[in-house]
């Protein structure tokens, strides 16, 4: 079993670009790395039902597909228990999402990237590792379109993840 030493960091990385997407405010502009860019807005989700329906069209995307190879094989998505965090269960190719309100953070369509991106890295150990830093990023790129990836690039750089 491989130690995965950078999740920590991929974790405080997302949680800067999270920041960004929050600031953008209704214009959905942001300053990153001397660059003025409009970010999309971010889709928020109502239910683990809802957040399936994403999964399914985002893992349907010809882009997706034609990126991913295992994009072609289905993911269930199923409600966690507490509010703490989202995962991904590989053996299973199922993502558990929280749906109580203290989970509302794990409702967005950043965090069920992250976890559709855990599905599509078949490379799959560490969990957190370089492969699956470029699938996020690519991932994120095709689905939300190359401001997102770009803001991911700069400040995932920038934390030496990349």
């Amino acid at each position: 079993m491989t130690r995965d030493s950078a999740r920590s960091a991929v974790y405080d990385a997302e949680r800067l670009v999270h920041r960004i997407f929050e600031r953008a405010g209704s214009s959905r502009t942001a300053q990153i790395a001397g660059t003025a860019i409009t970010v999309p807005p971010e889709g928020r989700f109502s239910s683990v039902d809802s957040v399936r329906r994403y999964v399914d069209d985002v893992l349907a995307a010809p882009g997706v597909r034609a990126r991913f190879p295992r994009a072609s094989q289905p993911v269930s998505v199923r409600r966690r228990r507490g509010s703490r965090a989202a995962h991904y269960e590989r053996g299973g190719a199922v993502i558990a999402v929280p749906d109580s309100a203290e989970g509302a953070w794990a409702l967005r369509e950043l965090v069920v990237l992250h976890e559709i991106a855990h599905h599509v890295d078949d490379v799959g150990s560490p969990a957190h590792g370089h492969e699956f830093v470029y699938a996020l990023i690519d991932l994120v790129g095709l689905v939300l379109g190359p401001e997102t990836a770009f803001v991911y690039r700069v400040v995932f750089g920038d934390s030496g993840l990349l």
